[in-house]
């Protein structure tokens, strides 16, 4: 069944106007910015925009004729665009807000990707906790560039190993099992002792993962998890200590890294919220990433702030399980009207 007919709702402004008959002077009414608005679409129409071009990432030119197709809606490429940077001034507050929660929670995960402003490579980042997501495009991925982003360095950090997190404490981070399965499948793949290896590894990760899910499932206390987990922390660690000192060329350098983090490899044994996996994390930069194949990223700094922004109340708004459109309709709908906007977390507006 279609869907019934819809089409815009127009409001029209007049500002009267009268000329002298003598000199022939006109003398117009002033204009009121409280009454008339500057743009000519709604927050409704600007917000759904927003929506199918930020959320599930339409080029301009669909949005263009899907507007034109449901709603009888005529709109240029150029005012689509007015609209988008309308509303990334609108969610100024509320990326703030989720910035906020994420860098005091007690547990956050963070990932990475590359992202492009006119061919030039950037990059892209996440940084993600249970209430909340936020996003960040960086000219590069230095640890000095992305440190801001991060905070007061407050709670457990959930991250691959990569060496730009060394400016997090290390008995408070948890280090990617999924990230180490994937290395150990490498080692897997080659003969000799460096398989060998692969395949101890191999078997003991697919171990801990199982009774991780136990203990997910209500099968295992976290004091059961405790206890058949300290088997499988001395093989992993002993397996590893063998790899390090076998001197095989792309697996003992490996070896000893993973070591090297070896505080935090077990975090999630003994700390409640901490998850053995960054799959939070990798999963909340998916929507991103294929944005990204999709429109070849972004041709300035005001369409980076535009993503960000429109991205991080998305999907910090379904965490908190509020209508996205809704959210977007009222944030706008107060920027115009220039009141405290919604809280994005929780109710109420902002202060």
């Amino acid at each position: 069944m279609p869907l019934p007919a819809a089409g815009p709702q127009l409001t029209e402004w007049r500002r009267h106007e009268v000329q002298c008959k003598r000199c022939g002077t006109s003398t117009r009414a002033a204009y009121d910015s409280a009454e008339i608005p500057s743009s000519a679409f709604g927050p409704c129409l600007t917000a759904t925009v927003v929506l199918l071009t930020g959320a599930y990432h339409l080029s301009r030119r669909k949005t263009q004729r899907l507007l034109w197709e449901l709603f009888g809606i005529e709109v240029s490429l150029g005012a689509i665009s007015a609209m988008e940077q309308r509303t990334s001034v609108a969610l100024a507050s509320a990326y703030e807000e989720a910035l906020r929660e994420v860098q005091y929670a007690g547990v956050k995960h963070a990932d990475a990707t590359t992202w492009t402003r006119a061919g030039k490579l950037m990059s892209l980042w996440t940084m993600a906790s249970a209430a909340a997501t936020v996003y960040r495009i960086f000219a590069d991925g230095c640890r000095e560039t992305i440190l801001p982003m991060f905070g007061p360095l407050l709670g457990f950090l959930v991250s691959d190993r990569a060496t730009v997190f060394g400016f997090w404490t290390m008995a408070l981070r948890q280090v990617c099992h999924a990230h180490l399965l994937r290395k150990y499948v490498a080692f897997c793949e080659r003969d000799g002792p460096a398989g060998d290896i692969g395949r101890e590894l191999l078997a003991l990760t697919l171990l801990l993962f199982e009774y991780w899910h136990g203990f997910k499932d209500g099968e295992l206390t976290r004091q059961e998890l405790r206890f058949w987990m300290r088997p499988i922390q001395r093989d992993i660690e002993r397996a590893l200590e063998r790899g390090a000192a076998a001197d095989i060329d792309r697996v003992s350098g490996s070896c000893a890294d993973i070591l090297a983090h070896r505080d935090a490899l077990w975090t999630f044994v003994e700390h409640d919220g901490v998850e053995p996996t960054n799959n939070h994390g990798e999963l909340e930069l998916r929507d991103f990433v294929l944005w990204r194949k999709r429109s070849f990223g972004s041709q300035a700094e005001r369409g980076e702030r535009f993503a960000e922004r429109v991205m991080t109340a998305v999907r910090t708004a379904r965490k908190q399980s509020k209508n996205v459109l809704d959210f977007l309709v009222s944030t706008v709908t107060a920027h115009v009207q220039g009141t405290p906007p919604p809280r994005l977390l929780g109710g109420g507006t902002a202060p």
